[in-house]
This record gives C-alpha cells, sequence and structure tokens, in this order.
C-alpha cells in the first residue's frame, strides 16, 4: 500500500507524522537525536524512502503512514465536522497525534444521532463511500414514535416521498420490537438505505407519520460498529475492516 514512492526529506516524512515543525526537526537533527538507517544523521533535508529506510528519533524506530482509518462511536452533543466555533467536533475527540495527519469524518451525522463514524485523510475512499453512484448501504437503529409495522415497510420498500418532494431509493426496515413510555407506543426498529439525503431517515418517518426518538448508525457498507467501543471511544481499523471497504 503505498509503497515504491520516491524519496522524500526526513523533515517532511518527521513533520507529517507530527514529531515536529521543520525548526524543531533540524534542533534534533543537530543534537544527534535522529538516525538513518543505522547512521545518525547529519542533515534534516536529507533523502530517505518513508517506507523502506529505517528512521530512528531518540532511539525509537518512526512508523510511517500515509493515511489513517479510525472508527469512532459518536455520541450526542458533537458534530460532524473537522472544526467549529460553538460546538465541539469529532475531531475533537481525538488525541494530537492523529490530529496532526488533518482527518474528516466521512460523511456526517447529525448532532444528537449517535454510533458509527469513520474518519480518515484517503479523500479517495471517502469519495467511494460517499458517492451517490455506489449506493454504499447505511443501517441505523432508531426507536420511533408509534406504531410501526408492515404497512409502514411496504412504504418504504416501495420509497416514499420526501418534504420536497424528493422520493427515496427503496429502503428495508424491519421491526425489532415495541416499548411504550409516557407519551404511547415506541417502535424499535432496523432501517438500512442506500443513499444519504439530509436528515433522510428523520425525514422519511415524518413521511409516514411518526417521529424519530432515538437514532444510531450501526454499519457503513461492510464496516460495523464495534459495540465493545464506549460512546465517545474510537479505534483505528483492522486490516480485514480496511480491506473490506477497498
Amino acid at each position: 500500500m503505498n509503497k515504491g514512492k520516491k524519496t522524500q526529506r526526513v523533515d517532511k516524512i518527521l513533520g507529517h507524522l507530527g514529531i515536529g515543525s521543520r525548526a524543531d526537526l533540524k534542533k534534533m537533527v543537530k543534537q544527534g537525536r535522529v538516525s538513518l538507517n543505522g547512521q545518525v544523521l547529519k542533515d534534516s533535508g536529507a533523502q530517505a524512502d518513508p517506507y523502506t529506510d529505517q528512521i530512528e528519533v531518540d532511539g525509537e524506530l518512526v512508523l510511517y503512514r500515509e493515511f489513517i482509518y479510525i472508527m469512532l462511536h459518536k455520541p450526542a452533543g458533537v458534530i460532524s465536522a473537522t472544526e467549529d466555533t460553538r460546538d465541539r467536533t469529532v475531531i475533537d475527540l481525538l488525541p494530537e497525534h492523529y490530529k496532526v495527519f488533518h482527518p474528516f469524518p466521512v460523511g456526517r451525522l447529525d448532532k444528537d444521532t449517535e454510533g458509527l463514524l469513520l474518519i480518515t485523510n484517503d479523500g479517495q475512499l471517502a469519495h467511494d463511500l460517499l458517492s451517490p453512484r455506489k449506493h454504499v448501504p447505511k443501517t441505523y437503529y432508531a426507536d420511533v414514535r408509534g406504531l410501526v409495522g408492515e404497512e409502514e415497510a411496504a412504504r418504504f420498500e416501495q420509497g416514499v416521498e420526501l418534504d420536497d418532494g424528493y422520493v427515496t431509493l427503496p429502503a428495508k426496515l424491519v421491526v425489532t420490537g415495541q416499548a411504550q413510555d409516557e407519551e404511547g407506543p415506541v417502535s424499535r426498529i432496523l432501517l438500512t438505505i442506500s443513499e444519504g439525503k439530509f436528515h433522510q431517515v428523520k425525514r422519511m418517518f415524518e413521511a409516514v407519520g411518526s417521529k424519530v426518538l432515538y437514532l444510531k448508525r450501526m454499519s457503513m457498507g461492510s464496516l460495523t460498529l464495534d459495540e465493545t467501543l464506549p460512546k465517545g471511544a474510537f479505534r483505528e481499523l483492522t486490516e480485514d475492516e480496511l480491506n473490506s471497504l477497498r
């Protein structure tokens, strides 16, 4: 993956990984703290292949990578953006050593929606997952007001007309249970859609006379939320997970 790439300046390689600014790295090299293939480096601008040459900083081997792939269990109350002047973003949940890669969320979940969110700096993968032509399926768990059943499932299977006149692609609705609260019955459902219009799940239920009370994304394409991740927690994708998305 990405191997065979041409050589780069050592300070650029280390800077990409967030180890320091160019000035910081120049100073570290002067202090003899950086080595290349077992030799103490004399020039921070020396050329190296980030994938095949061995670079060490303070005796620790540096493992280079161009892209990062993070699964986040998004909590309610944070927004799916890279920065915001008022609200906390999903990027704010990451430590600095990930932020240096300038990652971004793949698609958006509403502020009050929880669940699976992929964060990466791989623009091509993000484009492939979000492209309307690819129809990547996304499955959501939801609590919705009222008794939802076969009639609504049939309408979703045909596609429903939203408030702006758009007719959705066919979607699969499965009722997993019923509950009761102080305001009446609540249906627990799984909904799989293959597009991503603004507030789509909420608007689809509004179109059939219901209202989403709670929403959580469970999967996107082949990627399924790791339920051992608490809300707000994250981990890098496994090789198998990453390969399945490609």
